[in-house]
């Protein structure tokens, strides 16, 4: 699959490889909203992959709603994308699962001066309660939330999903290396759920010669993407 970037701002990072390759430990069905889509990857990747599931996306940056476009195309993948705001758009359906990799770096970060990797990065621009109250009010009942954030910050994120009646039920960390603290962690909460949490393997990036370890070339390689960087 051959996704298109812009050579300026922000491109999409091994997290997002990283999250679809944790979406892949579920069977999705009917409805999927891929929140924040950005260039359309992984939208583009649940269309097909999952050819029977309805995909929808959703983008606030106009440049990214006609980069997302092209790719669709580009891939011949039919995808809803819509543009604006996720918390104040009016969605005429509701959602079997919401996946997302959102802006999740905190007020004690330097910010970049670019306004596209600020949105895409910066967690004021989706706040993480407020996104959780939206995405309870647009899931089905027993609809089901797939996203990363930031490791440090996990209390905090298992603390608002519990206040927007959502368990965690699917949890995995993901490490630099085998001797590095997580940076990044993956969960499927489902909502109206009481199951317990089930913790999946880590996820070890590099090896301790500094090169990807084995399991992560293959995640690379079942996404199997060629990423082009242009003007568009």
């Amino acid at each position: 699959m051959v996704i298109y970037q812009p050579k300026e701002g922000y491109c999409y990072n091994s997290d997002t490889i990283f999250l679809y390759d944790f979406v892949t430990n579920f069977e999705l069905k009917g409805d999927v909203l891929d929140v924040g889509t950005g260039s359309g990857i992984l939208a583009l990747l649940i269309a097909r992959d999952y050819p029977k599931v309805r995909v929808s996306a959703i983008e606030m940056q106009e440049h990214f709603i006609q980069i997302a476009k092209i790719n669709a195309k580009a891939n011949k993948k039919d995808i809803r994308i819509y543009y604006g705001n996720f918390l104040h758009m009016i969605f005429e359906k509701k959602f079997d699962y919401i996946v997302t990799n959102p802006p999740f770096y905190h007020t004690g970060v330097v910010r970049s001066q670019n306004e596209r990797i600020d949105k895409a990065r910066y967690s004021g621009h989706l706040p993480l309660g407020d996104f959780l109250k939206k995405s309870a009010q647009i899931l089905k009942p027993k609809g089901s939330l797939i996203f990363c954030y930031d490791a440090k910050q996990l209390q905090t994120v298992l603390a608002k999903l519990e206040r927007h009646q959502f368990r965690a039920e699917a949890i995995r960390f993901v490490h630099p290396n085998a001797h590095k603290d997580a940076s990044l962690v993956m969960i499927m909460a489902k909502k109206g759920s009481k199951a317990m949490s089930k913790i999946l393997p880590p996820l070890i990036v590099f090896g301790q010669n500094g090169k990807y370890q084995e399991s992560t070339q293959k995640i690379f390689k079942k996404v199997g993407v060629h990423s082009i960087k242009c003007e568009i």
